[in-house]
């Protein structure tokens, strides 16, 4: 069975952009969500996939001395809950670092243990382990990788790899070019066996999809969803990513 992504998009005018009515696309025959909350929604299982939630990555910067607001695990596992809940999710895949360190479950506050119970309750959740969180446990299940209805689910995906795969790691961002300025967004990152979500926590960066560490993986025919609230926008990598607009002149006022 020959790899294949189908979108069945429409074409909006402009170089490298596709425009959506909605957020579904085909991924190895399976109908999936791109969600704008940089998640992944499997219709078919009813299973929400995110990756690198970076759980307590406040909390290990303040151990060092770098002291930044400490509810990023809380804003994160509150957009979690509130993303499970609206689709009635029966699963959760969390696809590694979901805790930026492996001592991150001891430093949750009361406030965010409870919300780990909160997301656990009537639903199954699965945590496959990232380089970051390799020993971390919370309620539910624990693995290295999974292969669930022919997709292979890890945290870092594998160059050597030809079957179909979903995983994270690199925080995939897309830097868009408009006539007034230039703007980075989140992205999926995707070929036709493989996509690398976003990362999902309140505290992550990004890196942008086009960098030297991706090229292998997505190849010359590799692409860049971005999902907004509208739909999913699809820019082809061998074109400039660019929205398309009216090309006007702006003068840049100057501080006086």
């Amino acid at each position: 069975m020959a790899a294949d992504v189908s979108l069945l998009c429409l074409r909006a005018p402009g170089p490298g952009l596709y425009r959506r009515a909605m957020h579904d696309v085909i991924f190895a025959e399976r109908s999936f969500k791109a969600l704008p909350e940089r998640a992944l929604l499997w219709v078919e299982r009813r299973a929400l996939l995110v990756a690198d939630l970076h759980l307590e990555k406040a909390s290990w910067f303040a151990r060092g001395g770098q002291h930044l607001p400490p509810f990023d695990s809380q804003a994160t596992l509150t957009q979690l809950i509130a993303l499970a809940d609206r689709w009635e999710v029966r699963e959760i895949w969390a696809l590694g670092d979901s805790f930026h360190d492996d001592d991150g479950p001891q430093r949750l506050d009361p406030t965010a243990l409870a919300l780990t119970e909160r997301l656990a309750k009537g639903r199954r959740i699965m945590w496959i382990a990232g380089n970051h969180d390799r020993s971390a446990r919370l309620p539910g299940e624990a693995c290295t990788e999974a292969e669930v209805d022919g997709i292979i689910l890890r945290h870092e995906a594998r160059v050597d790899e030809t079957g179909y795969e979903i995983s994270g790691h690199f925080h995939p961002k897309l830097r868009v070019h408009t006539a007034a300025r230039s703007v980075s967004r989140p992205c999926f990152a995707v070929t036709g066996h493989r996509v690398i979500l976003p990362a999902f926590g309140a505290l992550t960066g990004g890196l942008d999809i086009r960098d030297a560490a991706l090229a292998g993986l997505l190849g010359p025919n590799g692409e860049a969803w971005v999902a907004t609230a509208r739909g999913t926008l699809r820019f082809p990598l061998q074109q400039p990513a660019a929205l398309p607009g009216p090309q006007r002149r702006y003068r840049r006022s100057r501080a006086v």
